[in-house]
């Protein structure tokens, strides 16, 4: 296995970081995933995934979001999209690798994984280009924040207006995540909601590209992205017969233990998407490439890839 260290240019003329790993023989590769990774975190902390996934015959590739890891570059400058449609350019982006991807395996299926925040810009990425993959896979995602999200999105704008775009916003941060660690308590840190393995939390903490606070600005552009793509109009848009999995641990504060996953899978099958399907895993966390249980999640995963990897693009 070898893996290799890429930019693009954004539409916009952003450098986006992104990374692929390649199996040795070329010729063994049966298909692509595509990672899109969570919310103040960042490529890198992929790589066993993605070395497990080689090593079962699959080439990977996944980039940066802006505002986070090598995109953003500096510490400075985490936790901010754009100055504008800041959601919708990270989908663009997404799309962006997809095609080169393309453009370097042109004759094999592309799979995109999404955890976090990354399952829902990938949530989004399937209303616009569903028809270009074969298959999702949604880990750690969540339902609908309604009213709360309405409510978040008006102090976003509130704060934007007062302090500017770039400013960190820790009542935001507060009330996005406050909560998470409470059905936990007694807690060793702020981030045992991620995890039980304490060792995969002890790394997250001390990698300065994870955590931290992030900026009104994002918080706006995520909280209007998600009332985006939860509108029924825009679910419509997903084509019917793209394979959809959903996967979370069914201690995830992020999928309210399991009920808001199970909003979105709702959501999906009410809509008359064929293939939707879901699997919850017993006492685990929100990271759950980074659980106790991790390897029986990694074979899962594999296990529904290879099943639709001879999916037709004939959907509609």
């Amino acid at each position: 296995m070898k893996s290799e260290k890429f930019t693009f240019k954004s539409l916009d003329n952003i450098e986006v970081f992104y990374k692929k790993w390649i199996p040795d023989d070329e010729k063994d590769i049966r298909a692509c995933v595509q990672i899109s990774h969570g919310m103040a975190e960042h490529i890198e902390r992929y790589n066993a995934f993605a070395k497990y996934l080689v090593n079962n015959g699959f080439v990977v590739y996944g980039n940066d979001h802006r505002g986070h890891g090598k995109t953003a570059g500096n510490i400075e400058n985490l936790g901010y999209f754009a100055n504008e449609n800041g959601w919708e350019k990270v989908v663009n982006d997404m799309y962006s690798l997809t095609e080169i991807i393309k453009d370097e395996h042109a004759d094999i299926p592309i799979f995109i994984f999404g955890h976090s925040m990354g399952s829902f810009l990938t949530r989004r990425y399937i209303q616009l280009y569903g028809n270009k993959i074969e298959g999702v896979i949604l880990s750690g995602t969540g339902g609908d924040p309604g009213i709360a999200g309405s409510i978040g999105t008006r102090i976003a704008k509130r704060e934007i207006r007062k302090n500017g775009s770039r400013a960190q916003s820790p009542k935001l941060n507060k009330l996005s995540f406050g909560n998470f660690n409470k059905q936990f308590e007694p807690v060793r840190t702020e981030f045992d909601w991620l995890t039980r393995d304490e060792k995969e939390v002890d790394k997250y903490i001390e990698d300065p590209y994870c955590g931290g606070i992030f900026t009104c600005g994002f918080f706006y552009d995520m909280l209007s992205g998600l009332k985006e793509l939860n509108k029924k109009e825009n679910i419509e848009k997903i084509p019917k017969g793209l394979p959809i999995f959903l996967v979370s641990g069914d201690k995830d504060p992020v999928g309210n233990n399991t009920k808001g996953v199970l909003q979105a899978y709702n959501s999906y099958k009410n809509a008359e998407i064929v293939d939707v399907n879901y699997k919850f895993y017993t006492n685990a966390r929100h990271e759950i490439l980074n659980e106790l249980n991790k390897k029986e999640v990694y074979k899962d995963i594999i296990s529904w890839v290879e099943k639709h990897i001879k999916y037709s693009k004939s959907y509609s």
